[in-house]
């Protein structure tokens, strides 16, 4: 084989607090010609910098970990999240909410070899076919009654989770895309798009600025008049993505 037809090497993290069980997944991986490195992790906060460094393609991820679950490190990655995540856990209550986070696959332990397998070849599929894809889609397909609609991606002002769906707000016209939060992210431009709640995206080009509210939380200001709540936990990265020197050092 040619080293042009000879697939690209997969690089693997595992993310889980109990030795064994990383030690498990390691060993099936290890038997994959196809798998280039495997990395392990052993808590919540681990994780972050160790993806943002390593870029692995595939993230095996507990749920129920010390310091963060598996849902804060998706949540704390926000635009940076591996190509494909499978969830590990013990627990079947979470699958729905895995999915929703962008989750690959979810599985349940004890797991068998050809349980391991599906979901190693489900993962090898969404890689491959990843690179394939355009960077960045200018249009998305919107599904109605009898209809499909393609909506400029410029046109959105700003993305809000919806249970199943994600509401796209565009001037006063709202559209629903089945599409979870996480995936959207990925996809849209970063440099124009920010995630600034775990249910909210905004269109940086539409933030006409911020005030604190009376609870004493940042509200983001846009042009159409929406005033959208600021998590702490991404004030960071919208300050940055922002550039501007003006906001208050309190932001």
């Amino acid at each position: 084989m040619s080293p042009e037809q000879c697939p690209a090497k997969i690089r693997v993290l595992i993310v889980d607090d109990e030795p064994l069980a990383r030690s498990n997944i390691a060993v099936l991986l290890r038997l994959d010609p196809e798998i280039e490195t495997v990395r392990e992790c052993g808590s919540g906060m681990e994780p972050l910098a160790e993806i943002r460094s390593t870029k692995p393609d595939l993230v095996f991820l507990d749920v129920q970990m010390p310091e963060c679950d598996g849902f804060d490190v998706l949540e704390m990655l926000g635009g940076e999240l591996p190509p494909a995540v499978v969830f590990v856990t013990a627990y079947d209550q979470y699958a729905l909410r895995a999915f929703e986070a962008g989750a690959l696959d979810y599985m349940l332990k004890p797991f068998d070899n050809d349980r391991f397998e599906l979901a190693l070849a489900r993962a090898k599929e969404r890689i491959r076919h990843g690179k394939d894809q355009p960077s960045r889609p200018e249009r998305l397909a919107i599904r109605g009654a009898g209809q499909v609609l393609f909506l400029k991606v410029s046109e959105i002002d700003w993305i809000e989770a919806a249970d199943y769906y994600a509401c796209l707000h565009v001037g006063r016209k709202t559209h629903l895309l089945r599409r979870s939060m996480s995936e959207l992210e990925q996809e849209l431009d970063q440099s124009v798009f920010c995630r600034i709640h775990r249910s909210t995206i905004v269109n940086l080009n539409r933030i006409r600025g911020l005030k604190v509210s009376e609870d004493g939380e940042y509200e983001v200001l846009l042009d159409t008049g929406a005033e959208l709540r600021l998590s702490r936990r991404y004030r960071k990265q919208l300050r940055s993505r922002l550039g501007v020197a003006t906001v208050p050092s309190s932001f």
